[in-house]
């Protein structure tokens, strides 16, 4: 049976990463992988998740199964944190499962939607997440693209993107991302939410909501307001989150998928649906990471805590974000590359061409992914001006 097996090309973004570790280039420097990196280019352990770990590590008496669901405690809190005082958690129309990960998010979504609508096409922005067509491909939907990166202009389709979504019909599933899209680093703005929260309403479409970066773009409340007004005007939405990058829980494969129903009747007929997925696919789910989130979220100290860490993080991006114009334009590069603090999150394209990218890592060993997509974070003060000199190198 095995010898029919064909080997299946690597994942270009794990690729990249076996590739400069094998470069013995002391000056290398990494812009693939997208894990937030501090001025050490060290993914750190959180101050808070220390002593929230030290406080499940103090009080764990038992390693039984936590149940489908996952933590309820978790689920809660994540709802609080995605939602606020949101009426559709006021009117019980939300339930929960926490996941192993974002990705395991994402899959239980769409087995759900394949069993809701097995005919449903998912709609996903051109581009997007390298493994968000694969995976919704595996659970056997189908997946087109709409507009939404402007390559040219270095911002939003906008007008192409809503004609697009106006073709789109009932039944379907857009998928929309609800901060620091991955990877262009460009959002809707509010009035653009509004857009595509009425679109939804008079086509029948539902809402899939991607949420991997909240706290990392504005803020955890600014992040969250386009999902809080769509969730205000729509019927139906299904919302993915992870604690990979705003609490760096990145190995404990923590996330959660919600859904959100008409009235409390469909979320119970949901959530049935929705454990019964869980069941078929992983059964139930790590407990670890999600107790070390409500464990942080219990505490006012430890959630003081976890805010100024995340609020250090967004603000090295950020800052790094004009940095990179900074340092370009002493290099004397001409190239306009205001766009960069126009965007949010971890990621952001360069524009610049494969033919350049190729000579910065083989010249330079700078490493981005082929579309020109760089992790901000992969930036730090002791790699920044090799950077600027070795982009203003092949530019010139």
């Amino acid at each position: 049976m095995f010898s029919h097996l064909q080997p299946v090309a690597t994942d270009p973004i794990l690729g990249l990463m076996a590739t400069y570790k094998e470069d013995p280039n002391p000056l290398k420097v990494d812009l693939g992988v997208g894990v937030y990196k501090d001025e050490q280019g060290h993914t750190a352990v959180l101050e808070c998740v220390k002593k929230a770990e030290k406080l499940r590590l103090d009080h764990e008496d038992s390693k039984t199964y936590i149940g489908m669901a996952g933590d309820l405690s978790f689920n809660a809190h994540i709802e609080k944190l995605a939602f606020g005082p949101h009426k559709v958690l006021l009117e019980g129309r939300t339930t929960t499962a926490h996941t192993p990960g974002g990705t395991g998010a994402l899959r239980v979504a769409a087995e759900f939607i394949k069993r809701a609508n097995p005919d449903a096409t998912i709609w996903v922005t051109n581009p997007t997440w390298a493994n968000h067509i694969s995976m919704f491909q595996a659970a056997g939907l189908k997946v087109k693209e709409y507009a939404y990166y402007d390559y040219s202009t270095k911002g939003l389709q906008e007008e192409q993107m809503f004609a697009e979504l106006a073709q789109v019909p009932a039944g379907d599933v857009v998928l929309v991302h609800a901060c620091c899209h991955n990877p262009s680093g460009m959002d809707l703005n509010f009035a653009q939410w509004q857009r595509f929260t009425a679109l939804a309403k008079e086509k029948g479409f539902t809402p899939l909501v991607d949420m991997a970066y909240q706290g990392f773009g504005l803020g955890l409340d600014e992040d969250t307001a386009g999902l809080r007004h769509l969730a205000n005007e729509v019927a139906e939405l299904i919302l993915c989150t992870s604690c990979s990058k705003n609490f760096g829980l990145y190995r404990e494969r923590i996330g959660a998928v919600s859904v959100v129903a008409a009235d409390k009747k469909t979320v119970e007929i949901a959530r049935s649906v929705l454990l019964s997925v869980v069941r078929s696919i992983y059964s139930m789910p790590p407990a670890h990471g999600a107790i070390i989130v409500s464990h942080i979220l219990d505490s006012a100290e430890l959630t003081a805590l976890w805010h100024q860490e995340l609020a250090t993080m967004r603000n090295r991006i950020n800052d790094y974000r004009q940095l990179i114009i900074d340092k370009l334009a002493a290099e004397g590069v001409q190239q306009d590359f205001s766009f960069i603090t126009k965007q949010h999150g971890m990621f952001s394209f360069l524009g610049i061409n494969k033919a350049q990218i190729d000579r910065l890592r083989s010249e330079f060993s700078i490493y981005m992914v082929g579309s020109s997509r760089v992790s901000i974070a992969g930036l730090n003060h002791s790699n920044i001006d090799y950077f600027a000199k070795s982009v203003a190198a092949v530019l010139k």
